[in-house]
């Protein structure tokens, strides 16, 4: 089988953009190639495979192993969920103020503290997690992006236990409620631990939002995502902690992540 044969005979079944992903991953060239090298030869039984998997509903980025996010390529495995594209809006908020020392609790494959990190060459942080499979995804992200000096992993619950304070604080904790419909690629394949937060979505934010404060070093600030419809809810708890927030929006204009700082701060 040649590339361009492999790409009529598939496209039909998971579309051509996914065909040529997954050829590309294979054949390890640039998607560009496969149309310059029509003729390349292609192993059948592998590409069958992988193609049998996405049609199963594995997230292409599990296949493939790899996820692009703030134009930055993070290895991903079922350990970890895949950075979304609307999750760079914590980052262009993390982006508008000055930071030295970073926590990214829930840190996952490490995309938001090393996106942060990439952008400000002086900082450094914490990623946290508890899941030791997700820490070791985390640490080879570091590494191969070169940010292995500047970013620590280490085991935990949230920021139970931490006697550091920082200047900036990322978190995407999981805020979907139990029972919620979802594709089959999100609720067969991505960890559920990284998803799901009791019957309203709100469990780990209860946790999670009164620890800030005592985080937050002076002039510090938090950026937390939450679900389109939470902003309330979640405003709600921090106001409780004695913290006032302010939302930011996606692309799409849906509420994506709260800025939370210190009152008076």
């Amino acid at each position: 089988m040649t590339v361009g044969e492999a790409l009529r005979a598939v496209a039909a079944r998971i579309g051509r953009l996914e065909a040529e992903v997954l050829l590309s991953y294979l054949l390890g060239c640039a998607r560009g190639a496969l149309s310059l090298q029509p003729d390349m030869a292609v192993d059948a039984g592998r590409f069958e495979a992988m193609l049998a998997r996405r049609e199963a509903g594995e997230p292409l980025a599990y296949i493939v192993g790899e996820r692009e996010f703030w134009s930055l390529a993070f290895r991903v495995t079922p350990d970890v969920l895949i950075p979304r594209p609307d999750s760079e809006t914590l980052v262009e908020a993390a982006l508008e103020g000055d930071f030295g020392r970073v926590l990214d609790l829930g840190t996952g494959s490490g995309a938001l503290l090393l996106a942060c990190l990439h952008e400000r060459g002086a900082a450094s942080g914490l990623g946290v997690d508890a899941s030791l499979a997700a820490l070791d995804v985390a640490r080879g992200n570091a590494a191969a992006l070169g940010l292995g000096h500047r970013a620590d992993f280490q085991l935990g619950d949230w920021g139970a236990g931490l006697d550091e304070r920082f200047d900036l604080i990322v978190c995407n904790p999981p805020y979907v409620e139990a029972g919620a419909i979802l594709s089959v690629e999100v609720r067969d394949f991505e960890p559920a631990s990284a998803l799901f937060a009791g019957v309203d979505g709100l469990d780990d934010y209860r946790t999670l939002v009164p620890q800030l404060p005592g985080l937050m070093a002076p002039g510090g600030r938090a950026v937390l995502e939450i679900g389109w419809t939470q902003a309330e809810a979640v405003l709600a708890l921090a106001g409780a902690a004695g913290l006032l927030g302010e939302v930011r929006r996606d692309l799409a204009g849906r509420d994506r992540a709260l800025v939370l700082r210190a009152a008076g701060a």
